[in-house]
């Protein structure tokens, strides 16, 4: 059996691997996929009352939506619909804050829906 530290070993490897030939509308699939999953940890921490975990997972997201997401808008290119994903994302990242604060789920299942819905989108425009 392999032990935890080869596993993470391998993942980092992999990651590694899919980032170095992605395309941009892959990277930031990939960061749709990475904030849904670590919502998603978060809400499975809640319901098994694992406060550090829940935060850390809630802190994952909120530097996913701002560091990754938001850092990446082109408002040069995007206008309107930049400035419109701006606003919500930073509204997604002032919610999540909220969801850990008051260990509340339905914020987190809220924030995921609205992220998976843009990923959606934008996985359609591939």
């Amino acid at each position: 059996m392999y032990s935890s530290r080869a596993t993470q070993a391998y993942e980092q490897v992999s990651l590694q691997s899919k980032l170095s030939g992605a395309t941009s509308h892959q990277l930031i699939t990939m960061l749709f996929d990475g904030a849904h999953n670590a919502l998603t940890r978060a809400r499975i921490y809640m319901e098994n009352n694992k406060v550090a975990e829940r935060g850390e997972m809630i802190s994952k997201a909120i530097n996913i939506i701002d560091n990754g997401l938001r850092a990446g808008l082109n408002h040069e290119q995007g206008k309107g619909i930049s400035e419109d994903l701006e606003r919500l994302y930073a509204y997604m990242s002032r919610t999540l804050l909220q969801a850990n604060l008051q260990n509340d789920a339905t914020l987190v299942t809220h924030v995921d829906e609205l992220l998976m819905n843009i990923a959606t989108a934008w996985k359609e425009i591939e």
